[in-house]
């Protein structure tokens, strides 16, 4: 528990591009010097793995694959020839601070108890378009105001002993054979062996990546709200973490609530107690609308603080766009799941 440990870092990458070279040249800044840098190559077609250099950088591919296996495969393999008693995650659009491998491997110095940490994106991503700022500022906020004892784990920036590691076999590259939940599904397992994960709020990285509306929507709904949703059902676990605090999910109701009464605006002829039903409809989105601000106004306040005015205004359609197709989506899980005739509809669509 008191040595500093050798840190071995996998970083998986599928035609990193220049990202990838920036996030290693990072990792060779560290102020820390006992660890080795694995890039799995998962046989990108750009050429960017063959192009990083390092004296501690090692570049590998994933063996007999043809195509993409995914990162859960590739983080695996960088695993299996890692020497490192750390293994520390990094995907290839994330930059670290010259002190974030230093702060890992003090944790795993000094706290025997620890089987696994991770960090959070800061709140100044690469990209400046409104889109890329959205969804890191989400990511940094709930990683922010989350509790330090997790239920999860994040491979973005994320820690594990070797031994913890191995005794979970890893992450499930047969049940995520795409990018997905594949480490908040090996958190859960960690979890319920015991093993204690932390959140560290001030390990943060850079993120490079950036967001188109529909990659949003493809990744949200198939990559995540749909395998998570699944995965709450089969563990029957909730945290209360992350994007899955109460007020998450209350605020979740409240916006079916306003889907249910947007159909009544039509109906301005109809009256009942005198009053038209569309004016009933109208005032009861109001109200509601007023909830949805009063649930989330440290989200909110967090934009406004830190963004402005008019980015927040963008910021809230496009959260209730999150709650209708995250809602939507564990809708479908929990019909798929509770209907055994229906369970193949859910792998056509998830994949």
């Amino acid at each position: 528990m008191n040595k500093t440990p050798y840190i071995s870092i996998i970083v998986p990458v599928y035609n990193g591009g220049d990202q990838l070279a920036r996030c290693v040249d990072a990792l060779g800044a560290s102020d820390f010097d006992s660890f080795e840098v694995i890039v799995v190559d998962d046989s990108s077609t750009d050429g960017a793995a063959s192009r990083v250099k390092g004296p501690r950088v090692r570049v590998t591919s994933v063996p007999g694959s043809s195509g993409p296996a995914g990162p859960a495969v590739a983080r695996n393999h960088g695993a299996k020839e890692a020497r490192g008693e750390v293994l520390l995650f990094i995907d290839a659009d994330v930059v670290v601070r010259p002190e974030t491998i230093s702060r890992v491997a003090a944790h795993f110095k000094g706290r025997g108890d620890i089987a696994a940490l991770f960090g959070s994106y800061d709140s100044e991503p690469g990209p400046r378009d409104f889109l890329s700022q959205y969804r890191n500022m989400v990511h940094h906020f709930h990683h922010q105001r989350s509790d330090p004892e997790a239920s999860t784990f994040w491979a973005g920036c994320g820690a594990i002993r070797r031994k913890v590691f191995d005794d979970l076999e890893g992450f499930n590259h047969r049940l995520y054979r795409r990018p997905s939940i594949e480490d908040i599904e090996l958190g859960y397992r960690a979890r319920m062996k015991g093993y204690r994960i932390l959140l560290d709020r001030d390990i943060q990285v850079k993120h490079l990546k950036s967001w188109g509306f529909v990659n949003m929507l493809r990744t949200d709904i198939f990559q995540r709200a749909l395998p998570w949703s699944r995965l709450i059902m089969e563990s029957k676990f909730i945290p209360d973490s992350l994007n899955l605090k109460t007020g998450e999910m209350a605020s979740s109701l409240v916006v079916a609530l306003m889907l249910l009464a947007l159909p009544l605006l039509a109906f301005w002829k109809t009256p009942v107690a005198g009053v038209s039903l569309a004016a009933w409809a109208g005032a009861a989105e109001a109200a509601l609308f007023a909830v949805l601000l009063l649930l989330n106004r440290e989200f909110y306040g967090f934009f406004l603080r830190s963004r402005g005015l008019w980015f927040t205004i963008r910021v809230i359609p496009m959260h209730i766009l999150y709650y209708i197709y995250s809602g939507l989506s564990f809708a479908f899980s929990w019909v798929t799941y509770k209907v055994p005739a229906l369970a193949p509809l859910y792998k056509i669509v998830v994949g």
